[in-house]
């Protein structure tokens, strides 16, 4: 599991809550279950306005990927693929079909076995290019959930503001409790920018970042695939697959073998 995502939302709001502390203030001032209400509950409903029920449901499972999800490298899948290259080249396509049942990547499995029963190569290479349009739409949709919402939230906190400055401008006749209001007015601008800048945003761009990750990983099982299929040489179809990963990634490579 990467923590990066819940590092670093908890170490924000820490930092913030910590900056109050040493300034004097009290943490307990800044939460008001009206205010949190607010930005939270009508930031949620208009980022759901502006999509479907399905879309919702995605996002709700894509949050927990965000904090939990396990970053992998494209680079782990490579020896596998030459292993699998090798062993076509010397006992041939057919040879795959019980190699490939130990195997935890799924599309690296439907490539495999797409080519053990003799499918036009470039029938094999679509089928899999499509899988990888099709994650990328459903990545893009959850992450641009989470953006929506922190574009939204700042301005839904303004809308709270406003309306407790309301009550300030009604409350004019006694001075003793205009400090309170006002104080509290501006809590739902704070809520709304901190949440979309510690939380919502965030989690918006690591969506983005895994997403990356996940389709850098399947490229290079869909080259991986195709080389098998050629009957390519394993030393071609390592430098071949090692020529698609980032440089880090290569040097990783490199000194694991």
């Amino acid at each position: 599991m990467d923590s990066a995502t819940a590092i670093g939302v908890g170490g924000g709001f820490a930092v913030i809550i910590g900056a109050n502390v040493m300034e004097g203030g009290n943490p307990s001032s800044l939460i008001q279950i009206p205010a949190l209400v607010l930005v939270f509950g009508a930031t949620l409903c208009v980022t759901l306005a502006g999509g479907t029920l399905a879309d919702a449901k995605n996002a709700v499972a894509a949050l927990k990927k965000a904090f939990t999800g396990k970053v992998t490298p494209a680079a782990d899948v490579v020896p596998t693929i030459v292993g699998l290259a090798d062993k076509a080249r010397r006992e041939g396509l057919l040879a795959l079909e019980d190699a490939v049942k130990d195997i935890d990547d799924e599309l690296l499995v439907k490539g495999v076995s797409l080519a053990i029963d003799g499918n036009d190569p470039e029938e094999v290479r679509t089928i899999l290019e499509s899988e990888v349009i099709a994650k990328r739409r459903a990545d893009k949709q959850a992450a641009k959930f989470f953006s929506d919402a922190g574009a939204y939230a700042p301005t839904i906190g303004i809308i709270g503001t406003v309306m407790g400055l309301v009550h300030v401008l009604e409350n004019l006749a006694r001075p003793e409790e205009l400090g309170h209001l006002i104080a509290a007015a501006f809590l739902a601008t704070l809520w709304g920018v901190m949440s979309a800048n510690a939380m919502w945003l965030p989690i918006g761009n690591r969506l983005k970042r895994l997403s990356e990750l996940d389709v850098a990983r399947m490229e290079v099982v869909i080259e991986g695939v195709s080389a098998i299929q050629s009957g390519a040489n394993p030393r071609v179809v390592r430098h071949r697959l090692v020529s698609l990963l980032p440089a880090e990634e290569q040097s990783a490579l490199a000194e694991a073998a």
